[in-house]
């Protein structure tokens, strides 16, 4: 197996490449030995709208039994599903199988063992399964099969969850032909809101745009549908649902930490004090907002499965990424999930006289770049962060949290290493257009350097 489909918080590749069939079948052992190791009998799997995934799925299902693994099916699903699913049902764990925002050919795994999203040593310690090092399944009769519908019941529980204010909303939702708008859909029009709708059909060959709301192109469809029909906001989703994008009335995009900012003041105002979490590419603004609204603002590494077990350790109500992931524990479980984020934005609107524009005006004005992507060798993307820490370090404050958060003294530039792609993520803030440019200049102009040599 190639090394590389390990990474951080998931097994992810390309399929007919890394995940044929034969492939998929051995980590379908490896992870069913690894729970049956750590004393799991009944886990769930879902899957989302790729081509390859039904396959995937029964090949789980396959290995898993032979490992003496219980399977309850739940069908093709949005990952925030399969995780409303290891929290509510008897189950021991749980694998999504999804490629998430990558392009059609890639598919993966996510694991969850108990109510835990698997990442770093876990993820290694099944390569190590599959690779021979050990192997481990549950004595007695082969593991049993059953399918079950949750969707209704996760709608019903979200629903719950709300509270709308009297104001009517109308939204246009760019589900991307990805998962999102299977749960988004229904839970939005049960909350009175009218929806313009952007292809809401899954298709794993994503016909009309790439489903990842934090390219900007990929937006520009919702943010039209936007202006064109007078919404008061629209919401896009990624591939498999967890990621939430959004674009305000004058179709501005609030990227995920901007977001952060409206959702941290509406939980604190509820939970005084608080602990709110964001990762490493978020504004400063972001960390002195919470600060200043009597929160207790925790910088850390991006990456779902990473935030998750940092909120469950400080308790942590709230956490988000500049991605758009969205995790809240206030009046839900912790996990990452755009339908449900959305029905929190929109219960911040229906209870405010104000359009979602004016509830951020107040912001200090701050230049930004959105996140940058460079294409960068899987095997050096690592040694070029560490390389570009050791020589900022020498004359400036860096922070190496995940990856290099260079300080300047009119702003900020990020490198770090993406964990499921062959790229390096940049992004840089500061207190005005010359800074951004001059900050810019001077830390990518070096990165891309490191990558030529």
């Amino acid at each position: 197996m190639n090394k590389n489909i390990f990474r951080e918080y998931d097994i992810r590749g390309i399929v007919g490449e890394d995940l044929t069939d034969q492939t998929v079948a051995e980590l379908a052992l490896a992870i069913g030995g690894f729970f049956a190791q750590n004393n799991a009998e009944k886990v769930v799997i879902g899957y989302d709208a790729r081509e390859s995934s039904p396959g995937f799925a029964d090949l789980l299902t396959r290995g898993f039994n032979d490992a003496g693994i219980d399977v309850v099916s739940i069908g093709q699903v949005p990952t925030p599903v399969l995780y409303y699913s290891v929290y509510t049902l008897k189950v021991d764990g749980g694998v999504m199988i999804t490629g998430s925002h990558n392009p059609p050919n890639y598919n993966g795994f996510k694991i969850c063992l108990g109510k835990q999203t698997l990442f770093g040593s876990q993820i290694q310690e099944i390569r190590a399964i599959g690779e021979g090092a050990s192997v481990g399944t549950r004595e007695g009769e082969r593991g049993g099969f059953r399918e079950i519908n949750v969707i209704d019941a996760y709608c019903a529980d979200v629903l719950s969850r709300v509270s709308f204010g009297p104001r009517q909303l109308k939204a246009v939702v760019d589900s991307g032909n990805g998962m999102g708008g299977v749960t988004g859909i229904p839970v939005f029009k049960a909350l009175g809101v009218e929806l313009v709708e952007l292809y809401s059909e899954p298709d794993s060959n994503f016909p009309n745009h790439h489903p990842d709301p934090t390219v900007t192109e990929n937006l520009n469809d919702t943010i039209t549908a936007v202006m064109g029909s007078g919404a008061d906001i629209g919401i896009a989703f990624d591939g498999d649902g967890d990621r939430i994008g959004v674009v305000d009335e004058t179709g501005r995009i609030i990227w995920g930490d901007e977001l952060m900012v409206l959702l941290s003041r509406a939980v604190l105002a509820e939970n005084p004090g608080a602990t709110i979490i964001a990762e490493v590419k978020c504004s400063q603004n972001l960390y002195d907002d919470i600060a200043k609204h009597g929160g207790k603002p925790l910088m850390w590494k991006a990456g779902h499965s990473l935030i998750k077990a940092k909120m469950k350790e400080t308790g942590s109500v709230l956490a988000g990424e500049m991605s758009g992931h969205i995790f809240f524990a206030d009046r839900f479980y912790g996990f990452d999930d755009a339908c449900y984020a959305g029905a929190r934005v929109l219960e911040i609107l229906s209870k405010s006289g104000k359009p979602l524009s004016e509830l951020l005006s107040d912001l200090p004005e701050t230049y930004s770049t959105p996140e940058l992507r460079i294409d960068c060798p899987e095997e050096k993307k690592f040694e070029i962060v560490q390389q570009i820490s050791d020589e900022f370090s020498k004359t400036n404050e860096v922070i190496t949290i995940d990856g290099a958060r260079i300080k300047f003294e009119n702003g900020w530039g990020l490198v770090r290493a993406s964990n499921t792609q062959a790229i390096l993520v940049l992004r840089f803030e500061a207190l005005s257009e010359e800074a951004l440019v001059e900050i810019r200049e001077i830390v990518e102009g070096r990165v891309n350097e490191l990558i030529l040599e």
